[in-house]
């Protein structure tokens, strides 16, 4: 669940954890398994006192008898991480001559790897990837409103990947540690660091198993942003299944907040938007946040956005063959919009917000021609680039009769 600044998120989110409490069907008899997990990635939210338990960072909290809560410190899940990391290292490369670059990583700090892009979101996010699959919990709400800005943590596995491959490129570590046996062990740990970011992003933008809330206020800055909102999440193909407008008074200004968000949605049935009966101003015990009526649709199925991309050969053949790539996207401010190139990654820009969006096999030997956004889809055009285009070869036969 997320939502700029202010807009009630972590009130919704809690208020959401306990209205939806799950039941087993009849019959069915699962063990020690709870029904809902609340995670909060702010060390400093106010959720326990609200909540009415003790804070305990990093440790699920029991609130209801069907309820826990886990709040997560960046800080000290990143210095966990990495002692775990070099602990191993350690052990590995005791008494063996390793590159000189395994003593430099076994010696930083923790502290020192916040400046590496993504990892401490990273970390975050396979903590909450372990919480899912632990068994203990059916249902897992996520409050992203403490973690600056969510879409850089949702974005970070991408990033860290990326960063990963431009320090020691994934042919050079699977070559090194062929040649070196020593090298093996820290080629194979930075290679399950990669399986893990893209098995994170693909968790994230899983239709099946995730659904995305986006919380915004009955204002003015409430409408600027959801726009905003809507288009990054179809831009990071983020099953966005609900817009929560939040505030208790009701009235004109929620109403008008509601019409914008579906003119904003422009007739997407699978989005639900629904308004929120409580202020979080008011919400601050947990007698009062379990009046706040919040109903979540579960994941829908369908993928959004980048997404749901599609690749059409429109016409040529051979060199002159031209394709488009094509999704719906939002675009509050076309003139914002900018596109790049980098290897396999269209390189995607919306709002101010840059996503690497990877592009199919078939287009990965091609240049883009042009691109167009008109009634809501973004359309780019492809044809073969010569240099790296497989080209059919014409058979020729000696001269002579035979």
């Amino acid at each position: 669940m997320l939502g700029p600044g202010g807009s009630g998120v972590s009130v919704v989110a809690a208020a959401a954890a306990l209205r939806h409490t799950t039941h087993p069907p009849a019959g069915v008899r699962l063990g020690a398994e709870r029904g809902t997990l609340l995670v909060s990635l702010d060390s400093r939210s106010y959720l326990p006192e609200r909540l009415g338990v003790l804070r305990l960072p990093g440790e699920p909290v029991a609130v209801t008898a069907d309820v826990d809560l886990l709040q997560l410190d960046p800080l000290s899940v990143l210095e966990q991480a990495w002692s775990e990391f070099t602990g191993a290292l350690t052990a590995v490369s005791s008494g063996k001559a390793l590159l000189p670059i395994v003593g430099s990583v076994a010696s930083m700090a923790p502290g020192e790897l916040s400046a590496l892009p993504g990892v401490q979101e990273f970390l975050l996010l396979r903590r909450i990837r372990e919480a899912a699959t632990a068994g203990r919990w059916r249902r897992i709400v996520v409050d992203l409103s403490g973690c600056g800005d969510p879409f850089a943590l949702l974005r970070s596995p991408t990033v860290l990947s990326a960063a990963l491959e431009r320090l020691w490129p994934r042919h050079a570590r699977l070559a090194e540690a062929a040649e070196k046996p020593a090298v093996a062990q820290l080629s194979a740990a930075v290679e399950g660091i990669d399986r893990d970011c893209q098995d994170l992003a693909d968790l994230f933008t899983d239709p099946h198993g995730v659904a995305v809330h986006v919380v915004v206020d009955a204002g003015d800055r409430g409408a600027r942003a959801l726009a905003d909102q809507i288009a990054i999440s179809d831009l990071m193909a983020l099953p966005l299944r609900s817009v929560l407008v939040n505030e208790g008074a009701g009235g004109a200004a929620q109403v008008c907040a509601i019409d914008t968000a579906r003119a904003v949605l422009g007739g997407d049935d699978t989005v639900q938007v629904t308004a929120v009966a409580a202020a979080p101003e008011a919400v601050d015990r947990l007698s009062r946040i379990r009046r706040v009526v919040v109903d979540l649709p579960t994941p829908g199925g369908r993928p959004r956005g980048s997404g749901a991309l599609t690749v059409a050969h429109v016409s040529g053949e051979g060199l002159d063959s031209v394709f488009e790539l094509a999704w719906d996207q939002g675009l509050p401010d076309p003139d914002r919009l900018a596109l790049g190139r980098s290897g396999d990654d269209l390189l995607v820009t919306v709002s101010g917000f840059r996503f690497p969006v990877r592009l199919p096999s078939v287009l990965r030997r091609c240049l883009v021609t042009g691109a167009d956004w008109h009634a809501g889809r973004l359309v780019l055009r492809f044809r073969p680039d010569p240099a790296v285009w497989p080209q059919r070869r014409t058979r020729t036969t000696p001269d002579g009769d035979g």
